[in-house]
């Protein structure tokens, strides 16, 4: 590496803006303005942004008025649209306040992923452009959520939360002093605050329970850019949109010995069960993944999976349009079926690892309420209990008092 580059790779930021931040052009310039300062203070900036507040959900509601079976690639290129409008309004609002700026998508960015629609990986960033437009000192702003396949140079896009990816991969392509994902939110609070009017935000976390938090509910990240910023090393926080300090200081290791200390209550909103005809789970997991294939589906968020005599039962999430649209092909498959009604999930998180008789505690609780678990999943970290969805409200608030 140069010293031009070394040098710009210790200024460089990199800032990750949710859509509830750029929901309308107003916005859109507060964040122009707050980034113009950043630049102007001598920063190296790059900024990953999101479609415009409820866009995305937009695209998708109207890809699914036009066809009940939107083919995946073409519904990538729908969706890439969205922060595509958002990069450009940002480079244009940078530009009118005299801050040389220049907008990328994902692939004109060196954002390579695998080939799978709507939920891709990134299997490497090359960023070219970016670099040299950093060192021309120009405010780089990119399309979050999307990347390109080398081989097939088909665009892709990384599933929901996909900007918080984006963001994390090009702070480590980058190597840059410090990864910021701003939103409209305390940083990561100890449960959702339309949820839980008495919860309270974590001014410090370590990755691997906000690693949990995300992968049991919290909406905060999406749990893959957690996992990255981890195993990359990348120097993390979130901040409220508006603040000058962090809202929630990210570390990657744990300090303190305490153990058993709950630190937040999340929830999935629905859970579904399949059943699967197969001997055997791999077999189980066989079909699935050639349903997914055959019915051009990205693969949900597994939680837990059992064989139960020649049957394959697995309990998964995922977004409410993907979990509609695999429920929907699974009820019209030879072997495949749903098996019960919808469920919801409560998770409770604790730094440090899970207390022995805190399942115990949790159940009581629950009990108290004349809230039945149906059952409980254990971690390191969490102790997940899945509830009817009406009841998961309630759930939330009463393991609440646990912290």
């Amino acid at each position: 590496m140069s010293q031009a580059a070394a040098h710009t790779t210790s200024m460089t930021i990199v800032q990750k803006y949710g859509g509830a931040c750029l929901a309308t052009p107003e916005k859109v310039r507060a964040v122009a303005k707050s980034l113009a300062e950043l630049h102007s203070s001598g920063h190296k900036v790059v900024v990953i942004v999101s479609a415009m507040g409820k866009t995305t959900d937009e695209l998708v509601k109207l890809a699914y008025q036009i066809s009940p079976h939107p083919n995946r690639r073409e519904l990538d290129m729908l969706l890439t649209t969205g922060e595509r409008i958002s990069m450009a309004l940002m480079s244009m609002a940078l530009s009118d306040l005299g801050i040389p700026a220049i907008s990328f998508t994902g692939s004109q960015a060196g954002v390579l992923t695998d080939d799978s629609h709507s939920s891709a990986r990134i299997v490497d960033v090359r960023p070219i452009r970016v670099r040299e437009e950093l060192e021309r000192n120009r405010v780089v702003v990119l399309a979050g959520f999307q990347g390109v396949n080398p081989l097939t140079k088909e665009i892709t896009t990384l599933g929901r939360g996909g900007s918080d990816t984006t963001a994390v991969a090009m702070a480590a392509a980058l190597k840059a002093a410090r990864c910021e994902i701003i939103k409209e939110v305390d940083g990561v609070c100890t449960a959702d605050p339309r949820l839980v009017v008495a919860s309270r935000p974590l001014r410090k976390l370590d990755l691997a329970s906000l690693g949990e938090m995300c992968f049991w509910g919290a909406k905060v990240l999406h749990f893959r850019s957690v996992e990255l910023a981890r195993s990359q090393n990348v120097p993390l926080s979130i901040k409220m949109w508006g603040q000058t300090s962090e809202a929630t200081q990210i570390t990657n290791e744990v300090s303190g010995m305490e153990i058993g200390k709950v630190l937040s209550v999340n929830s999935h909103g629905r859970i579904e069960h399949i059943e699967i005809e197969a001997p055997n789970l791999n077999q189980g997991f066989e079909k699935l993944s050639l349903h997914l294939k055959a019915n051009g589906l990205a693969w949900p968020q597994l939680l837990a999976s059992a064989q139960d005599g020649d049957r394959c039962r697995i309990m998964l999430t995922s977004d409410e349009e993907s979990l509609e649209t695999l429920i929907r092909t699974v009820e019209k498959s030879k072997g495949m079926r749903k098996l019960r009604a919808t469920l919801s999930s409560v998770s409770i998180t604790c730094f440090g690892g899970v207390s022995s008789d805190l399942p115990h505690r949790a159940l009581q609780i629950l009990s108290s309420q004349n809230i039945p678990a149906d059952k409980y999943i254990l971690s390191p970290h969490s102790v997940t209990l899945v509830v009817q969805p009406e009841q998961r409200e309630a759930s939330v608030r009463a393991l609440h008092a646990l912290i």
